[in-house]
């Protein structure tokens, strides 16, 4: 049920929505024109998704709403009511309405970093912190700035965003990006976007997602079992993935340990190539080999690579173990482990590194609690 983006007309509107769209992404030095008008286009997107939102009851009852989409919504509607009853994640209007955005992705996300490093051009902001990208509602903006860094000698790399949070500043809506109907991805994007709104860091990407996907992992295993819902066995699928991570992972030190060297510029340009070929053939070798065939990432490993390409590896999984564990040490006590991460967000960054570095689990195959 594809619904066009309304154009702003109520000029009333336009103050209340522009400043609490710069409230969430206004960063903390405005540096010219060219900032004031990137924040604009942020604002412009995010008004528009609020102004096109509709409560998920008043979709359901339209006889003109397919099936799929009123059962997708139904589904939504029980999760949501999971989420705050039994994961204690926030009981407020998040994920209560829904719009169809009529493209595959809300937002296009820009990685960069120099040459030979793999440290992320960052950006700031007031209250997401200081994050390794920065987010266009607008593919071809996303493009345009992507090209700019290129000229400046950087790698860069565009990402689609299918969902975010706006960490509870908003009451963010159901996208049509998220998922389809019957589809569990839907439900724990739910879970892993309002576990951002309950605890969020600034400026621990890693430790913050690894976060919200353990909520979302657990709280899917929770939701499962609830709905006695019997779900094919996906162990392997998900022990491919993490090996493959982890391949990624071992090539990004090795990367990292090139450019820290005294090597000459030209030497550490060839090696670089060598690396992202070495990762081809391995990923190909494993494919053919422990895999049976099933890699899933042809595409990804036949595209160009650079430095950028392989940022957000690890981001959302490498530390889920480290949840799990405290999880337990909570006694499953959601309220209590919240808290719990809230101490540990709170330490500061060594704390926080040797919380997610001492995990057990890390011999190569994930643990239950990780395969779900």
């Amino acid at each position: 049920m594809a619904r066009r983006l309304p154009r702003l007309r109520n000029r009333r509107l336009w103050p209340w929505l522009v400043g609490l769209a710069l409230m969430l992404w206004l960063p903390s030095v405005v540096d010219g024109y060219a900032a004031l008008n990137y924040y604009s286009h942020l604002a412009l997107g995010e008004a528009r998704i609020l102004l096109q939102r509709q409560p998920i009851t008043e979709i359901i009852a339209d006889p003109a709403t397919s099936e799929p989409l009123r059962d997708s919504l139904q589904t939504v509607l029980h999760a949501r009511r999971f989420a705050s009853e039994t994961l204690a994640l926030p009981n407020n209007g998040s994920y209560t309405t829904y719009v169809d955005i009529s493209r595959p992705y809300v937002m296009y996300n820009v990685l960069a970093t120099p040459e030979l490093s793999l440290q992320p051009i960052r950006h700031c902001f007031l209250f997401a912190g200081c994050v390794a990208y920065k987010g266009f509602y607008s593919l071809a903006r996303a493009r345009a700035s992507a090209a700019r860094l290129r000229r400046a000698g950087n790698d860069v790399y565009i990402v689609g965003v299918p969902a975010y949070s706006t960490l509870g500043v908003f009451s963010d809506p159901v996208l049509s990006t998220m998922g389809g109907a019957g589809n569990l991805k839907l439900i724990g994007t739910i879970f892993h976007e309002l576990a951002h709104q309950a605890v969020y860091i600034k400026g621990a990407t890693a430790f913050n997602e690894s976060f919200a996907t353990f909520v979302s992992r657990q709280g899917l295993r929770q939701w499962r079992n609830a709905r006695q819902l019997t779900l094919p066995d996906r162990s392997d699928a998900l022990q491919r993935q993490h090996e493959f991570t982890q391949l990624v992972l071992a090539k990004r030190r090795e990367l990292a340990d090139l450019y820290a060297s005294d090597l000459p510029v030209e030497v550490k340009r060839e090696r670089k190539q060598g690396i992202f070929d070495e990762l081809r053939a391995e990923y190909r070798n494993w494919r053919d080999t422990r895999w049976n065939g099933q890699g899933g990432r042809d595409n990804w490993i036949d595209a160009p690579f650079n430095n950028a390409k392989l940022l957000p590896f690890g981001l959302y999984d490498q530390h889920v173990q480290a949840f799990a564990q405290l999880f337990q040490r909570s006694d499953g006590n959601w309220q209590q482990f919240y808290g719990n991460v809230r101490a540990i967000g709170s330490s500061g960054a060594v704390a926080r590194k040797a919380f997610l570095n001492n995990a057990a689990g890390t011999d190569g195959r994930l643990t239950q609690q990780e395969l779900g």
